[in-house]
């Protein structure tokens, strides 16, 4: 899946889940630059993603 955020730039978003061990792809082109590709994983690593981006974003 491809995601992005209205407020925060894909590379902003990219490292800080990087930083908590969240690991997703970052396409740095023109066109994809705010966008982040997401893998469907298991339960537990969706909540842990859910959790983070709550945390980074608000």
């Amino acid at each position: 899946m491809l995601a992005q955020h209205p407020n925060y730039e894909g590379a902003q978003l990219f490292a800080s889940l990087r930083e908590r061990g969240i690991l997703i792809r970052h396409f740095n082109t023109t066109e994809l630059n705010n966008f982040l590709r997401i893998t469907i994983g298991t339960d537990d690593e969706m909540d842990s993603l859910i959790e983070a981006l709550e945390t980074i974003c608000g």
